[in-house]
This record gives structure tokens, C-alpha cells and sequence, in this order.
């Protein structure tokens, strides 16, 4: 089964609306100067809440080959939950994609795979995907953990879904230690991982879901090093943080394709 690699730009807590519909305007002139194929790869924005109703405008307006989305959700569908931001408000806005259990959100609030896990599930129900992360911490990685303790999370924040619904969503690996440091996990790395990843949903809920889920590698994504992460059979796209904010940048990394055609 083929999968479209998605390439997702998570800006975390950068931009303000008017400087995010500049970003989003010059991201299209570039892509649209290199002639991006949009089905050779999907190019998304994860973007915070205050920038997505702007980044909406920009994309629908001029039709851009673009998806966005949102950085967290609540695992609440309304109510006194001051701050938060429910799936339906986001599905109102047409969001494609909501990111649950990013690293940070993990290690500053102390999510837990049992609050990521009603989070991804509140982001299936409102119709949308949710790009679900998991991913080790340095000692883990120097203690040769990886493998089991990313499948740890990689159990709890899928219990209770659908094998159909499974093989609809994305699972992003993230080593935390390679997270904005400019250190990167070598493209073994990431398929051990990822492949790891996929063999568990293939044992769990099967080929279809197996053969049909997106796991994306994040962590210091550049466009030197996209290419060969790209070439791993099991890595289907990236999670991108600071490259994201640079226009020529990102579109580099969408287009990896060419380079592996």
C-alpha cells in the first residue's frame, strides 16, 4: 500500500498571525517556483492556536497545496476547562491535523499515554487525524532501551482504536534527545525504531492498518539530512520544528522527493 509521506512544519510558540500569513504566503511562492508535485509528499503547518483561523484565510483563499493544524487539544468536548481548546472548535476550523503527546507537552505539563491517548481519540471523533508522538529520552537511548520503551508508548497511547481508524493516523518518533540540538538520530536509528513501531501495529491490528499508518521521524530534521532519513522504508515523512520557520528550508525538505525518485 502506498503512503504519501507527510512532511509537517510544528512552529511551536513562534509567530503571531501577521508574521504567520507571511510565512505561509512565501512557503507557497517557493513551492510554486520549484514546482511541487503534491502527491509525491504532503506538506502540512502545525501551527499555534492564535495563527490558525490566518492560516486558514491564506490557504483557502488562495487554494495553496497546503494542510494545517493544531500544536495540542483538550481531552474535553466542552465545559469549564479555562485555556483549553476542544477537537470540535478545531474541526470548525478545518484543522487536518492535531499533534497529541509532543515531547514537550510529556515532560513541561506531564501528559501522561493515557491523556494522549483520550486526546488522539477526541481528534479521530471530531473527524480529523492526529499526528501521535512517541520517543525516548537520552538515558534510555544510552541504555539501549529504545526500542521497548517507545513500544511502552507506543501501546498505551493506541489502546482502544479501531485497527480501521489505526491505519488512518500518524505516529511521529521523536527522539527527545535529538529535539533542537542539532544532534540526529542517524537514519538507522530511525528505521530501528520505526520499524519496530509498525512491526508492533502489524502484531496488534494488522496488515491494513500496518501497511496504512504514517510514522514520521522528528527530531533536528534539516534539509541536508531529509534524504537519506526519507530513504528508510519504514519512515514515512517528518516532523520538522525550527526548519519549519524558514521558507526556502522547509520547501527543501518537502521536495526531498527528487532526490529519491
Amino acid at each position: 500500500m502506498a503512503r504519501t509521506p507527510l512532511l509537517a512544519g510544528n512552529w511551536k510558540m513562534n509567530l503571531n498571525h501577521i508574521e504567520a500569513t507571511g510565512l505561509v504566503e512565501q512557503l507557497a511562492w517557493t513551492l510554486k517556483d520549484v514546482k511541487y508535485e503534491r502527491e509525491f509528499s504532503e506538506a502540512a503547518l502545525i501551527v499555534p492556536f492564535t495563527n490558525i483561523r490566518s492560516v486558514q484565510t491564506v490557504i483557502e483563499g488562495d487554494r495553496l497545496p497546503l494542510r494545517y493544524g493544531a500544536q495540542d487539544v483538550s481531552a474535553h468536548d466542552a465545559g469549564a476547562f479555562t485555556g483549553e481548546i476542544s477537537a470540535g472548535m478545531l474541526a470548525k476550523l478545518k484543522c487536518s491535523y492535531v499533534v497529541v503527546g509532543h515531547s514537550e507537552r510529556r515532560e513541561y505539563h506531564d501528559e501522561s499515554n493515557e491523556l494522549i491517548n483520550a486526546k488522539a481519540k477526541k481528534v479521530i471523533e471530531a473527524g480529523m487525524t492526529p499526528i501521535i508522538c512517541v520517543g525516548e529520552v537520552l538515558e534510555i537511548r544510552k541504555a539501549g532501551d529504545q526500542v521497548s520503551h517507545v513500544l511502552a508508548q507506543t501501546k498505551g497511547v493506541l489502546a482502544g482504536i479501531p485497527s480501521e481508524q489505526v491505519a488512518k493516523l500518524v505516529i511521529a518518533y521523536e527522539p527527545v534527545w535529538a529535539i533542537g540540538t542539532g544532534e540526529v538520530a542517524t537514519p538507522a536509528d530511525a528505521q530501528e525504531v520505526c520499524g519496530a513501531i509498525r512491526s508492533y501495529v502489524r502484531e496488534v491490528f494488522g496488515d491494513e492498518a500496518a501497511d496504512g499508518v504514517r510514522i514520521q521521524y522528528g527530531g533536528s530534521v534539516t534539509a541536508a539530512n531529509v534524504v537519506d532519513i526519507m530513504a528508510q522504508p519504514d519512515v514515512d515523512g517528518a516532523l520538522v520544528g525550527g526548519a519549519s520557520l524558514k521558507a526556502e528550508e522547509f520547501a527543501k525538505i518537502v521536495m526531498f522527493y527528487r532526490a529519491v525518485r
